[in-house]
């Protein structure tokens, strides 16, 4: 059977089975459409989880204090005071292939503005924290090593914050006044919004 044949054959096949035809050419067109937005999904979602990744830095490497035993229970590396201002200097001084390099102080509790009042974390950085974490200034400015030597009360606040405390996540807050526990602290700055705000 020549191909011309072969050809003859499958037209009057096609046309004397119109639905079968029409559904398996259906079938067909379903499935590949099917696995086409399928890999399209995967490839998607694997994209946004390295773009994810990459924001909190490829080759960042935190140091934290180990943990201790005390009477057969173990401490909170976070409580622990065993890295001083010293270590910081140390490894700041010392190491030569370290761009960046923050301390890192850590605290959880209630930040007040008003009547309103919210639970956050608060972080004592050094400006090279920003640059470390690739996060950016939104509105106002950054501390400064100026700020940090003088130990100055000045912070820079995320979007969820100032939508807790202002209503608004886009409200001006920049030189108003918050609390941290009892603290008070110059709102400076806000942070380029991140995830769902």
């Amino acid at each position: 059977m020549n191909l011309k044949n072969l050809l003859k054959v499958a037209i009057t096949a096609i046309m004397s089975n119109k639905w079968r035809t029409f559904l398996s050419t259906l079938g067909i067109i379903i499935g590949v459409a099917a696995v086409i937005t399928m890999m399209a999904i995967g490839q998607g979602s694997k994209d946004s989880i390295r773009a994810d990744l990459q924001k909190w830095g490829t080759n960042l490497l935190t140091v934290r204090p180990g943990g201790e035993m005390r009477g057969g229970v173990r401490l909170d590396p976070s409580a622990m005071q065993t890295l001083k201002q010293a270590d910081y200097e140390a490894i700041r001084d010392g190491a030569s292939l370290i761009t960046h390099i923050s301390p890192e102080v850590t605290s959880g509790g209630q930040v007040i503005y008003g009547a309103k009042n919210t639970n956050s974390t608060i972080y004592g950085e050094s400006p090279d924290y920003m640059t470390i974490k690739l996060w950016d200034i939104e509105d106002g400015q950054c501390f400064t090593e100026e700020d940090v030597r003088k130990n100055a009360k000045v912070c820079v606040v995320g979007k969820t914050v100032v939508q807790e405390l202002f209503g608004d996540k886009n409200a001006s807050c920049i030189g108003k006044v918050i609390r941290f526990k009892s603290i008070p602290f110059r709102i400076i700055g806000v942070l380029k919004g991140k995830g769902r705000l």
